[in-house]
C-alpha cells in the first residue's frame, strides 16, 4: 500500500450551499503577451472560491468565468499533490494545465517544470497559487476524472480483526507489537515530525503523509517544520521566503497543539487537543468565526483508510466500540470560516489493551460417537490479545436439573466423554480462559447417544377405511427411547401370491394406503428400524375397504289416479348397488316447482309410498335416493305431480262496515281458509229478510250480490228491519258451503211522506194550511216543515214544528201559490207531500211603483187629446202622412210615464194623477200621459192611483218634476273666409273652439240639389269651415241653436258664393341654348288645360345673377327663345299660367320653380353647355347650396361618430 501513488482525496464542500468543483484547469488566452488573463471557468452547480483585498473569502457559484490576471506573462504557480506531476496543453492557442499521476520512475526529489507551493488551504482540493502579485485571487478546482483510478488504491474493506494463530504467529505478532510501541515513542520524542534539514526517511512516507494544520495559516503555507522536507531541498527557502515577504500572510496563522490519547482501555479511548492560537502581533476579531473539527480513525494502518468518528466544535471525544488489542491510528482536521477545510494533521497511533476471550461457541457432537460414547469438539474464540490457555467443558451428567460440572478444563479442543447411556440427553456448555481472565460460557447444547436395534412394534389399527384406501396407525416401540431416531416399514398383502409388498417406509406413525379396490380384504404389518438395525415385523392385520356408494334410482312413477290430497309413488332399484345391498329408500317431496324446500315423504326398505296429506290443486315435485353401507346414492331424476282442485272451504260470515243505514249496510268479508287449490273467482251473498221488529212473518231468500270483490252494499232494505246474510266462495270447481248466518238490524228510517195538505184562504192575504201525520218508519216524528211558494222551484220553508196546522199570513191577492209538507225523525227527513196548488181572492190594486218622465224617443208615435176634434183631425193628419208627435213643448209641457201595478186579479180600469194645489186628472188603462198648460221652469209634486171595480189602490210615493226654461233664439251667420273649394263661416259671440261646459249648442244646415236643408255641424263651436265646394257657385244656409229647454227656431237663409280657381301650377320648365347661337337660350314648359272655357296664358320670368325678375315674355306659346345672353352669366327662368276671365279680371297662378342656366365655358362646346330641366342645377362646376354642405357636413360627422362607437366597443369593451 505504501508503494502506489496517493489517491487525490476529495473531501466535504466547502459550505452546505457550495458543491464541490469539478471545472477543468484554467485556461490561458493570448499567453504571449506581458501580461496574461487567465480564466477559471465555474461549471453549473461547483464553486470557485477567491480572497479579495481586504482579506475576506468569496465563493462564486457556477455557470461563471472567474478573470485573473498574470502581468509577467508566465504561467501561475500551481499546486500538484504529492505523487502527481503537471503538464500544458495548447489547443487552438489556448493553454491549459493537466494535473497528471507521476509514472512509476518518477523520483519524488526531482524539479517539475512548473514551482510547487505549498499545499492550499483546504487539503482535500488541488488548489491554484496565484504569483504573489495577483495573491488575493485563491482559485480552487477539482481534478478532472483522469484520477478516477485512486479507487483502485482504496483499502478494500477491513480485514478480519482477530484470526486464530498458532504458536509461531503468536511470537510473530509479538515482536511486531513491540516494534510499533518504540516507533511511536520515537516519534513523540520527535515532535511529530523530522528535523528541517533531515531528509525523509523513504519517498513512500514523504508522499503518503499530507501536511499538518501546524503549516497552514490563512490558506497560505507558513514555516512549520517538516514543510521543507515535504517540498524538497531548492525549494524550501524560496517558498519561505515569499510566503514570510507576502502582505498579510501571518494574520489568522491557526495552530493545533498536543493531540493526545488518554485513558485507553480495550474497548475505547479518550482523544483531545488543544485549539489552534492566533501568531504573535495579530490583532483580536471582535466576533471570531467558530471552529469545528473532523475526527477519524484507521485500523489498517497510517495510510490505511480512515473513518469519521466524531464531527463538532467539542475539544475532546470518547472513541468507542473500538476492538482489543488493535492498532488505530487517529487524524484531526479543521474546518475553518464554516467552509474551507483544512489538511489532517500528524496521525497519532495508539493500540487498545487486551481482555479476556470472547464466548467461544458450543460444543458439537462429533464422529466416533456411540452408544455410550460422546465426542465433542469446539472452535477457539477471540482471544482479544492474550493467548489462549485453557478450556472449561462443563455437563449437567444427564440429570436435567439445570446444575452443571466440570468434565474438562485443558488446552485441548475435543474431548471424550464416556460411560454414558444409550438414548440419552446430556448438556454441555464451554469457557475459554487466557491471561486476563475467563470468558462467558456459550450457549448450552443437548445431545444424546445413539440407541440399540428397536423391538417390534405391535400390529397396524384401522383409523379409518374408505372406497379405496385405508388409514392405517402403529404404536412406537415401547423400549426404544424418546431420542432415538426410529423409522417404520408397513408392508401389504393383497393375496394375488406376491406376499407382502413394502407401501409405507418413514418415521411417521400412520400411513393411508390408496389406490385399492372396494370391499375388499387386506393384510398388513410393520417393522421399525434405525441406525442400529431393523426389528422383526409386527403381527399380520387384516382390514377390508368400505363399498361405494350405490348408483342412483330411476325416475318413480305414479300409480294409480291422483287424488286431490294424496298419489301412489313407485320405482325401481339401481342398475349399480356399489358393492352391498341396498338398505333403504328415502323419497322427498317439494311443495311448488322451484325446488327450494325437500320434506322427508319415506323412508325404508319398500319400492313403492303412498304421498298423504297434499293440498288440493298445487304442485308437487319428488325424488328418490337409496342407502347402503357404501353411502348415499345419487338423486334420481325429479318427478312433478299436480292435484287436482275442490271447490273451496266454508267462509267466514261477513261482517258489518261502519253503521248500519236505514235503508242499505256495507258488508266485507275475507277469502275461504281453505281455498281448494285454486283462486277464488266468484263470492255470493244471500240475504233473508225478517219483519220489523216484534214481527213473526218471513220473507224469502235471494241473492244480492254475486262477484269477485271481498265487499258489497246491500240496498233496498226496510229500516228497522232485521236481516240475515250468508257467504259461500266458488272457484273452477264449484261452489263451497255456506258460511254461518250473519244478523243486521237496520237502523230507523226517515218518516213516510205525508199527504196533500189542507189549504183554506181566510183573507185576500191569509190562508189556513193542515195536514195528517206520515207513517214514523221507527223513529219519532220531532217536527214537520211545511214549504210555501209562488212557484214549485221557488219554495221556501215557512213553518217548523211540531203542530200538524199553520197560518200564513202576507200573500198577494189573487196569486197562485204552492204548498207541500215534510215530516222530520231521529234518523232523518222523510220525502215532501204532493204539492197542492191554492190561489187567493182578488182585490184593489196595488200601488204604482215607478212614475218617470218620458225621453224624446218614448215621445215618437204618441199623441193626446183632450176632446174628440182633435182625434179626428189626426186621424185626417195620419191618412194623409206619416204619424207627427203631438204638440209637445218641454217649456209647458210634462211626459210622464209609469209601470203598471199587480191589478189583484181585477183589471185596472183608469188611473188618477195628483198635481198637488191643482185638480187631478183621471185618464184611463195607460202607462204614459203629457201634461200641458204648465208654467215654464216650475217644479211639480205628481202621484199616481190605480182604481179597478173593486176600487181604487193606495197612491204612489211623490215623484218631482220640473218644466225646462223656452229655447234659445237663433244667432246672426256670416261668412269669414272664402276661397273657390271652401268657406269658413262664423256665428254668435263666442271662442271658436267649445269647452265641455257650454250648455248651448248649434245646428247649421245647408240646402241640396233637391231643395232640402241637411245638417253640417252640430255642437257647441261658434266656426265651421264647409271643404269641397265648386269655384263661382253659390250656396245657401241656416242655422238654429238648442240647449237643455229644446230647439229654437231656425234663422232665415244665408247665400254664400264661391270665387273662381286660379291655374295650376306648372312643372319646372326646360332652358337648353339653342346651337349655333351661344348668347341664344329656349324655355320650354308644359301646357295646362282651360278652366270652364277660359283661355289659359304664360308669363315668362327671368333674372340674370343677384338682380330681380323681370319678364321676358307674356303669351299663349308653350316656349320661348331669349336673345342677348351674356356668356360668363347666370341666368334663372320661372313660369306661371294666367286664366283669362270673361267677365272677371285676369287670374295668375302660381310659380313654377326656378331653373338656372349656367355660364357657358369656354373650352366646352356648345352642346355641352346646355341643360335640361333640374340637370341644368346639377353642373359639376356649380357650387354646393347651404343646404348641401349641411347635409354635407351632417354624413361626416355621422360617419365618424360611427367609426369611434366601433372603436371603443372593439378596444374598450372588449
Amino acid at each position: 500500500m505504501a508503494d502506489h501513488t496517493p489517491p487525490l482525496e476529495s473531501g466535504q464542500i466547502l459550505s452546505p450551499d457550495l458543491p464541490l468543483l469539478a471545472s477543468p484547469p484554467p485556461a490561458m488566452v493570448n499567453g504571449e503577451g506581458p501580461q496574461q488573463v487567465i480564466l477559471v471557468q465555474v461549471n453549473p452547480g461547483e464553486a470557485f472560491t477567491i480572497r479579495r483585498e481586504d482579506g475576506q473569502f468569496q465563493c462564486i457559484t457556477g455557470p461563471a468565468q472567474v478573470p485573473m490576471m498574470s502581468p509577467n506573462g508566465s504561467v501561475p504557480p500551481i499546486y500538484v499533490p504529492p505523487g502527481y506531476v503537471s503538464q500544458i496543453i495548447e489547443e487552438n492557442g489556448v493553454r491549459r494545465v493537466l494535473v497528471l499521476p507521476q509514472q512509476p520512475e518518477f523520483h519524488p526529489g526531482g524539479h517539475s517544470p512548473l514551482h510547487h507551493p505549498p499545499p492550499p488551504p483546504h487539503a482535500h482540493l488541488p488548489a491554484f497559487i496565484p504569483h504573489p502579485a495577483i495573491s488575493q485571487y485563491i482559485p480552487q478546482y477539482h481534478p478532472a476524472h483522469i484520477y478516477s483510478e485512486q479507487d483502485s488504491h482504496s483499502p478494500h474493506g477491513r480485514p478480519p480483526p482477530f484470526v486464530h494463530r498458532d504458536e509461531r504467529a503468536s511470537k510473530t505478532y509479538e515482536r511486531l507489537q513491540k516494534k510499533l510501541k518504540e516507533r511511536q515513542g520515537g516519534e513523540r520524542g520527535g515532535g511529530g515530525g523530522q528535523m528541517k534539514d533531515s531528509p525523509p526517511p523513504s519517498p513512500q512516507k514523504s508522499r503518503g503523509s499530507p501536511p499538518s494544520m501546524d503549516s497552514i495559516y490563512n490558506g497560505v503555507v507558513g514555516g512549520g517544520k517538516g514543510l521543507e522536507a515535504e517540498l524538497g531541498q531548492g525549494q524550501t527557502s524560496t517558498t519561505a521566503k515569499q510566503m514570510e515577504k507576502e502582505p498579510g500572510g501571518k494574520e489568522g496563522q491557526l495552530k493545533v497543539n498536543n493531540v493526545k490519547v488518554t485513558d485507553i482501555q480495550a474497548k475505547g479511548a479518550v482523544l483531545s487537543w488543544v485549539a489552534p492560537s492566533r501568531a504573535e502581533g495579530e490583532g483580536v476579531s471582535p466576533s471570531p468565526e467558530p471552529l469545528s473539527y473532523d475526527v477519524s480513525i484507521s485500523y489498517s494502518g497510517k495510510d490505511g483508510k480512515y473513518t469519521s468518528m466524531y464531527s463538532g466544535e467539542q475539544l475532546s471525544v470518547t472513541l468507542e466500540d473500538l476492538r482489543p488489542a488493535t492498532d488505530y491510528h487517529v487524524r484531526l482536521v479543521q474546518l475553518l470560516f464554516r467552509c474551507l477545510r483544512g489538511s489532517p494533521s500528524e496521525a497519532v497511533a495508539f493500540t487498545t489493551r487486551s481482555c479476556e476471550p470472547d464466548p467461544p461457541g458450543p460444543p458439537r457432537k462429533a464422529s466416533g460417537s456411540k452408544s455410550s460414547t460422546l465426542v465433542l469438539q469446539w472452535k477457539a474464540p477471540c482471544d482479544n490479545g492474550s493467548k489462549i490457555q485453557n478450556y472449561t467443558l462443563q455437563w449437567d451428567e444427564g440429570k436435567g436439573t439445570g446444575g452443571f460440572e466440570q468434565c474438562y478444563y485443558g488446552p485441548q479442543k475435543q474431548y471424550r466423554v464416556t460411560k454414558l447411556s444409550p438414548a440419552s440427553r446430556y448438556s454441555f456448555r464451554l469457557a475459554a480462559k487466557n491471561d486476563m481472565g475467563i470468558s462467558e460460557f456459550s450457549e448450552t447444547v443437548d445431545l444424546y447417544t445413539s440407541c440399540s436395534v428397536p423391538s417390534p412394534p405391535l400390529p397396524p389399527e384401522l383409523v379409518k377405511a374408505g372406497v379405496t384406501w385405508l388409514c392405517l396407525t402403529w404404536q412406537r416401540p415401547s423400549t426404544s427411547p424418546k431420542e432415538d431416531d426410529i423409522f417404520y416399514s408397513l408392508e401389504m398383502d393383497e393375496d394375488e401370491g406376491y406376499g407382502f409388498q413394502p407401501s409405507y417406509d418413514g418415521d411417521e406413525l400412520s400411513c393411508t394406503v390408496k389406490n385399492l379396490h372396494r370391499s375388499t380384504k387386506y393384510k398388513f404389518r410393520v417393522a421399525a428400524y434405525n441406525t442400529e438395525g431393523k426389528s422383526n415385523p409386527s403381527q399380520v392385520a387384516e382390514f377390508t375397504t368400505c363399498p361405494d356408494r350405490p348408483g342412483g334410482p330411476c325416475r318413480p312413477v305414479i300409480r294409480g289416479r291422483v287424488l286431490p290430497n294424496s298419489f301412489r309413488l313407485a320405482w325401481e332399484p339401481p342398475k349399480d348397488n356399489g358393492g352391498a345391498e341396498v338398505t333403504k329408500y328415502v323419497v322427498e317431496i317439494s311443495e311448488g316447482l322451484s325446488g327450494v324446500s325437500w320434506e322427508l315423504a319415506y323412508s325404508g326398505p319398500a319400492m313403492e309410498h303412498v304421498c298423504e296429506g297434499l293440498k288440493p290443486g298445487h304442485s308437487y315435485q319428488t325424488r328418490v335416493y337409496c342407502m347402503s353401507e357404501g353411502g348415499q346414492s345419487p338423486l334420481s331424476e325429479t318427478l312433478q305431480v299436480q292435484t287436482p282442485a275442490v271447490p273451496p272451504g266454508q267462509c267466514q260470515p261477513p261482517r258489518v262496515v261502519g253503521k248500519p243505514k236505514a235503508r242499505e249496510v256495507q258488508l266485507r268479508w275475507g277469502p275461504p281458509c281453505v281455498g281448494g287449490g285454486s283462486p277464488v273467482s266468484v263470492y255470493s251473498v244471500e240475504v233473508c229478510g225478517a219483519g220489523p221488529q216484534g214481527s213473526t212473518g218471513q220473507e224469502e231468500v235471494r241473492e244480492v250480490y254475486q262477484g269477485s270483490e271481498v265487499d258489497c252494499t246491500v240496498g233496498s232494505l226496510l229500516p228497522g228491519r232485521t236481516y240475515s246474510f250468508r257467504l259461500r266462495a266458488a272457484n273452477k270447481a264449484g261452489y263451497g258451503p255456506l258460511s254461518e248466518h250473519c244478523e243486521v238490524t237496520m237502523g230507523p228510517g226517515a218518516p213516510e211522506p205525508c199527504k196533500a195538505p189542507h189549504i183554506t184562504c181566510k183573507s185576500p192575504t191569509v190562508a189556513v194550511v193542515s195536514w195528517e201525520a206520515p207513517a214514523c218508519n221507527g223513529g219519532v216524528i220531532s217536527e214537520y216543515r211545511v214549504e210555501w211558494g209562488a212557484a214549485q222551484g221557488t219554495m221556501q220553508v215557512c213553518f217548523s214544528g211540531a203542530s200538524l196546522t199553520h197560518e200564513v199570513k202576507g200573500l198577494l191577492p189573487a196569486t197562485n201559490y204552492f204548498c207541500r209538507v215534510q215530516a222530520v225523525n231521529v234518523a232523518g227527513v222523510g220525502l215532501f207531500s204532493e204539492a197542492v196548488l191554492c190561489q187567493t181572492p182578488p182585490s184593489v190594486p196595488a200601488a204604482v211603483s215607478s212614475v218617470h218622465a218620458l225621453k224624446e224617443a218614448e215621445l215618437r208615435g204618441y199623441h193626446t187629446s183632450t176632446d174628440q176634434e182633435e182625434e179626428e183631425e189626426e186621424e185626417e193628419e195620419e191618412e194623409d202622412g206619416p204619424p207627427t208627435p203631438p204638440l209637445y213643448s218641454p217649456s209647458t209641457c210634462l211626459a210622464v210615464g209609469w209601470e203598471p201595478p199587480c191589478d189583484h186579479g181585477a183589471e185596472i180600469s183608469s188611473y188618477l194623477i195628483d198635481l198637488g194645489e191643482r185638480q187631478s186628472i183621471s185618464v184611463g188603462p195607460v202607462t204614459k200621459y203629457i201634461i200641458q198648460h204648465l208654467q215654464p221652469d216650475t217644479s211639480y209634486r205628481i202621484r199616481i192611483q190605480a182604481l179597478n171595480n173593486l176600487g181604487s189602490g193606495p197612491f204612489s210615493h211623490t215623484f218631482k218634476l220640473k218644466t225646462k226654461p223656452l229655447p234659445p233664439q237663433p244667432p246672426r251667420l256670416e261668412c269669414t273666409a272664402f276661397s273657390h273649394q271652401t268657406l269658413r263661416l262664423k256665428w254668435g259671440d263666442g271662442p271658436a273652439k267649445a269647452t265641455p261646459s257650454d250648455a248651448l249648442q248649434y245646428q247649421l244646415q245647408t240646402e241640396d240639389k233637391r231643395g232640402r236643408f241637411v245638417s253640417l255641424y252640430r255642437g257647441p263651436c261658434h266656426t265651421h269651415k264647409v271643404q269641397r265646394l265648386n269655384e263661382c257657385t253659390s250656396y245657401m244656409f241656416r242655422i238654429q241653436a238648442f240647449n237643455e229647454a229644446g230647439q229654437g227656431p231656425f234663422s232665415t237663409v244665408y247665400t254664400f258664393t264661391t270665387p273662381r280657381s286660379p291655374p295650376a301650377p306648372i312643372k319646372a320648365p326646360r332652358v337648353e341654348r339653342v346651337e349655333d347661337m351661344s348668347s341664344v337660350c329656349e324655355v320650354s314648359w308644359e301646357p295646362l288645360l282651360p278652366m270652364k272655357g277660359d283661355p289659359i296664358i304664360y308669363t315668362v320670368q327671368s333674372m340674370m345673377g343677384n338682380s330681380e325678375y323681370k319678364q321676358v315674355y307674356k303669351g299663349s306659346a308653350t316656349s320661348y327663345q331669349m336673345p342677348g345672353l351674356q356668356p360668363n352669366s347666370e341666368y334663372r327662368f320661372r313660369v306661371c299660367g294666367i286664366r283669362q276671365c270673361q267677365d272677371a279680371p285676369e287670374l295668375s297662378g302660381p310659380y313654377s320653380p326656378t331653373v338656372t342656366l349656367s355660364p357657358q365655358r369656354s373650352e366646352l362646346s356648345a352642346g355641352s353647355v346646355s341643360s335640361v330641366g333640374p340637370r341644368a342645377g346639377a353642373d359639376p362646376a356649380r357650387p354646393l347650396t347651404d343646404e348641401q354642405w349641411a347635409a354635407l357636413i351632417i354624413m361626416l360627422c355621422a360617419v365618424i361618430s360611427i367609426l369611434i362607437a366601433f372603436i371603443i366597443q372593439y378596444f374598450v369593451i372588449k
